[in-house]
């Protein structure tokens, strides 16, 4: 969704990148203060590198029925994919899965505890100090066609936007994935099209239009969100997910507006929720403008047409069943455990999504579904605590953290 994809808190208090995951968007709401975003850790390549160690067995963790039968459900939704994909975390092998994967197509429900107690090793992932935020899919008033009131367009993936390497990249420098760009009139390759470029019309007659949306600013956090739906008029519900990209920096704003000092407690201070920063748009629509721009980011959409928005997993994401995580640290499809200081996050979730801002060990972004009260928890999400990644029996000996 977002996963941009893309996070509500940590997204918009700190200068990082979604929703993403990341991944996956409503009344003014007011949500808890956020906390201060961590400290940025050193960077490490994999869980591997980062260590990992035995935690708790699943037994005594106080896994709720209804969280298990939740996560459950949506392991075995991620399981087709756990099968066939390489796990850039270095903690598991796709053969891993098997076991679990074909223990869980006929498991009771009401056994589901058991499963999981019986089908995993719970381990450690660096020092285990988790931080989570939380990501939801926004509802908007959006219509097919442009008329009245509805004036703000819902590209689709551009057919110019392009991954090459710019002609001063020499040869032996060209290593990884090319940037993401266009060709000019000239045929160069250049930088595509930033938020304020697109939004002066830019994209007019280049990029397929799915939709008109009625409010920016609404937009605008759909985008940071990844996924979403618009509702029309006449009562349809186009739900749409993320395509892809620009290619251009991602800014949080409401980084930029702490250092500005109108985020925080007083006379003239907005929150530093989303509910927060949204209204302080809202109030200075020209200065509110500028700001949004600041955040050259732009995402493009398709119209989804199945059962949920999905994740980076390539399955549905589910309410209060589904975190975004960093695949270099989390096997993608693993349950993971989190202990926080927000109870209404804790439990047994799987990881589904990615996200822009969701990077390094034990960094997580809670998916809340949609709704009032979505918008509510996911605007509001800033939990720290301890986590744990369940990973398959056989998984966990060949690391040495545990028996068969």
């Amino acid at each position: 969704m977002r996963s941009v994809l893309a996070l509500i808190t940590l997204l918009f208090v700190a200068a990082c990148g979604r929703i993403i995951p990341h991944g996956s968007v409503p009344p003014p709401v007011v949500a808890a203060p956020p906390m201060a975003a961590p400290a940025v850790a050193p960077v490490t390549a994999n869980a591997l590198l980062a260590g990992v160690v035995l935690g708790p067995a699943v037994a005594a963790l106080p896994v709720s029925d209804r969280d298990a039968q939740g996560a459950l459900s949506s392991f075995v939704e991620s399981c087709p994919r756990l099968l066939a994909r390489e796990d850039a975390s270095g903690l598991t092998l796709a053969g891993d899965w098997r076991r679990p994967c074909d223990a869980a197509r006929g498991w009771a429900p009401a056994r589901a505890r058991q499963f999981f107690a019986e089908q995993f090793t719970p381990v450690q992932v660096g020092d285990g100090r988790a931080f989570a935020t939380g990501y939801f899919e926004p509802e908007i008033a959006g219509s097919r066609t442009r008329r009245e009131g509805f004036t703000v367009p819902v590209y689709a993936m551009p057919p110019d936007l392009v991954r090459a390497w710019p002609d001063d990249v020499p040869a032996a420098e060209r290593t990884g994935r090319p940037p993401l760009g266009r060709y000019d009139e000239q045929g160069r390759f250049v930088l595509y099209h930033d938020r304020a470029a697109i939004e002066d019309g830019a994209l007019n007659g280049v990029a397929p239009i799915i939709a008109w949306a009625a409010d920016p600013v609404e937009f605008f956090f759909l985008q940071i969100q990844g996924s979403g739906r618009l509702r029309t008029p006449e009562g349809e519900v186009i739900r749409i997910g993320y395509a892809g990209q620009n290619g251009r920096e991602y800014v949080g704003i409401g980084g930029v507006m702490r250092e500005r000092g109108l985020l925080g407690e007083g006379p003239g201070k907005y929150s530093g929720s989303m509910q927060g920063i949204m209204a302080y748009i809202r109030d200075n629509p020209r200065e509110g403008r500028d700001l949004m721009r600041l955040n050259k980011s732009w995402i493009f959409f398709s119209e989804l047409r199945g059962d949920g928005p999905l994740g980076a997993l390539g399955v549905p994401v589910r309410r209060e069943n589904s975190v975004a995580a960093d695949p270099a640290f989390v096997p993608l499809g693993a349950p993971v455990w989190l202990e926080l200081d927000r109870a209404e996050a804790n439990g047994l979730w799987v990881a589904q999504d990615t996200g822009g801002a969701i990077k390094g060990a034990n960094r997580f972004d809670t998916f809340w579904g949609a709704g009032d009260d979505a918008r509510a928890i996911a605007g509001g999400m800033s939990g720290r605590g301890r986590a744990y990644v369940l990973l398959p029996r056989g998984a966990a000996a060949r690391l040495g953290v545990g028996g068969q």
